[in-house]
């Protein structure tokens, strides 16, 4: 053996076969590495293989002689060794992306928590002048130029609230644990909050959640998910048809499924739709992060958001929230 590969010299392989040879028990070596040359008068290289010997009996069942197989495994141990080392590589590219996202949401957070006082003395400073001027001759031409500066503060102060939710949302210790919330309920409260919306378009909603009358959901959060989808409806309304609105909840499987249908504008760029501060239709007021913070939570969770638009019918959103075992 060692006149074929002087290389095997100093290894313990044929040690290994005579001790098959003297035992009669089977031995093998997965994936070992010998330097070895292709070729006659070829360089030595690190070559992997997986060896067997294995004893050759004869007919009265004594070991005459030792059988010796040997499989090249090279490719496939550089191959797992290449994706070992890609899968490092990915591991650490995670690691510094996820510290790069937490040190961006708390600059969001800081950013958007030191700009509220600012904004809260500017819009003090405009009451104060409003006040000032209330009596002076030129009050009349004042008002609309208050009144832009006004409407001006408000939203960048939503703004910064809108980030410093999104901030909160992204962190990991943002999660309170799930719990049971009575649907109807939380429905009722959400038509509550927009019933000034609901009769200035005399929209129409159908409740249907007798299937599922408890779903397991961090109140606070779930109570935001209807919400924006409820007032995204009626925002997005179809400017020839009154909206109607349908709510509605039952079990799939494994999740639990809340569906919002409405006969409003078609959402054409789908793809688009739960980006940060995408707005489908530009002349309809918002910001642009509603549907962002409603997938973000859904996902979140475990769960998942389907959309299914169609021109001249509207829409159909599907949330899918894990059930609780």
């Amino acid at each position: 053996m060692l006149e074929a590969l002087p290389e095997l010299e100093g290894t313990d392989l044929l040690a290994r076969l005579n001790q098959v040879y003297q035992t009669g028990e089977t031995y093998v070596a997965q994936e070992l590495p010998l330097l070895l040359a292709r070729h006659a008068g070829g360089p030595l290289e690190e070559i992997f293989w997986t060896f067997t010997y294995q004893a050759r009996r004869n007919e009265q069942g004594a070991v005459d002689g030792a059988l010796a197989f040997a499989y090249e495994v090279t490719d496939q141990v550089r191959a797992r060794q290449q994706l070992a080392q890609t899968n490092e590589q990915l591991t650490a590219a995670n690691r510094q992306l996820t510290r790069t996202n937490l040190d961006l949401d708390n600059f969001v957070y800081s950013a958007s928590h030191d700009l509220k006082q600012p904004i809260t003395n500017i819009e003090g400073l405009l009451i104060a002048l409003r006040e000032e001027l209330a009596v002076s001759p030129a009050q009349a031409d004042i008002d609309p130029l208050l009144d832009l500066m006004q409407g001006a503060v408000g939203r960048f102060q939503r703004t910064l609230d809108h980030l410093t939710d999104i901030a909160k949302l992204q962190a990991a210790h943002d999660a309170p644990p799930p719990t049971e919330v009575d649907l109807a309920a939380l429905v009722a409260g959400v038509c509550q909050d927009l019933r000034p919306e609901f009769q200035a378009t005399g929209a129409g909603l159908t409740v249907e959640v007798t299937e599922c009358p408890m779903l397991a959901f961090a109140e606070k959060k779930l109570r935001s998910v209807v919400f924006n989808l409820l007032s995204n409806a009626l925002k997005y309304r179809h400017p020839d048809r009154v909206p109607q609105l349908r709510l509605r909840c039952h079990p799939a499987g494994a999740f639990t499924v809340l569906e919002v249908q409405d006969n409003g504008l078609d959402l054409a760029q789908q793809k688009k739709l739960f980006g940060l501060f995408q707005r489908l239709h530009v002349h309809v007021e918002g910001s642009g992060i509603g549907l962002y913070m409603v997938k973000k939570m859904v996902d979140n969770a475990g769960g998942r958001i389907e959309v299914d638009s169609q021109p001249g019918i509207g829409s159909t959103f599907r949330l899918y929230f894990p059930r609780s075992r």
